[in-house]
């Protein structure tokens, strides 16, 4: 598709270093070597290049060796990767025993290469957990100024291109909150619309939703909606934003019209920010099932540097996709 296509140019006309954890897992080995052949980034697998090459000759690839190598066993940089651990997490407790330890996962390594400026973004989590991939970019990457929390957005390209932008829509949060407070759902909102403009190529239109629209019930989970949308305008008075709106409302003009009369964004929303998880979550997913979408994600978003997880049934192109994505992140926080 288009997009994905001018994603990936964008990459390679600023490459960025990726840095790639698990060297070990077969999906990624062949991402990387597609993505050095694509030219798509500065890949950096970590762990012992002779090991990594000899598992790229047996699965046949041809590109693995342009990565770039970084051995968490014999790292150069070990000392100074600890002494920032340190400055950052002492205060929390870690010794400096546990930052060496620490890093000698690819995990932690990776985040602390990224802080460090060695790394400019990462994708983990074909062979991980989500909070395994997340903890120590939390805890090290940390996210951008104004923005206390992560939330994950899903590009959803739908089939009827009368919806969002000629059919792209973007999601969010399908991934990481279970409940957000009216702050973290504002703060959402605006992390999306960067998500949007960087990603998506486009001017974020965005409707905050609800069961209600502009009143039409009265409920504490209408309260805080109506809320979020305000503080969101205070944190970014640029966006084109309205809530609360229901779902149709949000999309579909004639009831926009009906509903939400001189609103404009009600009937021709591409960004739905989501109240909660639970609604978000089931609402990506029943799109992507029943409605035939494709949906691409989880992109996290509101990192200081971007850090994304992948699904541990991911495929090869997924990962490929989700390193353009990536590298459009990191060029678009530069």
């Amino acid at each position: 598709m288009k997009l994905i296509e001018d994603i990936k140019e964008n990459a390679r006309k600023y490459k960025q270093r990726i840095v790639l954890p698990e060297s070990h897992e077969e999906r990624t080995l062949f991402a990387a070597d597609i993505a050095l052949n694509e030219d798509l980034a500065n890949i950096i697998l970590i762990g012992n290049r002779e090991q990594i090459l000899r598992h790229g000759t047996k699965l046949g690839l041809k590109n693995i060796g342009q990565a770039i190598f970084i051995d968490p066993l014999k790292n150069e940089k070990t000392e100074a990767y600890a002494e920032l651990m340190l400055d950052l997490r002492q205060s929390k407790g870690l010794t400096r025993p546990e930052a060496l330890k620490l890093l000698k996962d690819p995990l932690y390594l990776g985040a602390v290469m990224i802080k460090h400026g060695d790394a400019d973004g990462e994708v983990a989590g074909a062979d991980n957990a989500t909070g395994d991939v997340l903890r120590p970019a939390f805890q090290y990457v940390k996210t951008q100024p104004g923005i206390s929390v992560v939330s994950g957005a899903f590009l959803m390209f739908l089939k009827d291109s009368i919806y969002g932008e000629n059919g792209l829509m973007v999601f969010a949060d399908c991934a990481v909150n279970p409940d957000p407070t009216e702050k973290q759902l504002a703060e959402i909102a605006v992390a999306t619309a960067k998500t949007t403009r960087a990603i998506a190529k486009t001017e974020p239109r965005i409707a905050m939703l609800s069961f209600s629209t502009k009143g039409s019930a009265t409920h504490e989970l209408v309260d805080k909606v109506q809320k979020a949308t305000l503080i969101a305008q205070e944190m970014d008075p640029s966006l084109e934003i309205d809530g609360e709106l229901q779902a149709d409302a949000a999309i579909v003009e004639s009831v926009g019209k009906k509903k939400a009369p001189g609103s404009k964004i009600a009937g021709r929303a591409n960004v739905l920010i989501f109240p909660n998880l639970e609604s978000g979550n089931i609402a990506y997913k029943l799109v992507q099932r029943l409605g035939h979408a494709e949906a691409i994600g989880p992109i996290l978003q509101g990192m200081a540097a971007p850090v994304n997880d992948l699904s541990r049934g991911c495929s090869v192109s997924d990962i490929i996709d989700l390193i353009a994505i990536t590298a459009n992140q990191a060029i678009d926080l530069k």
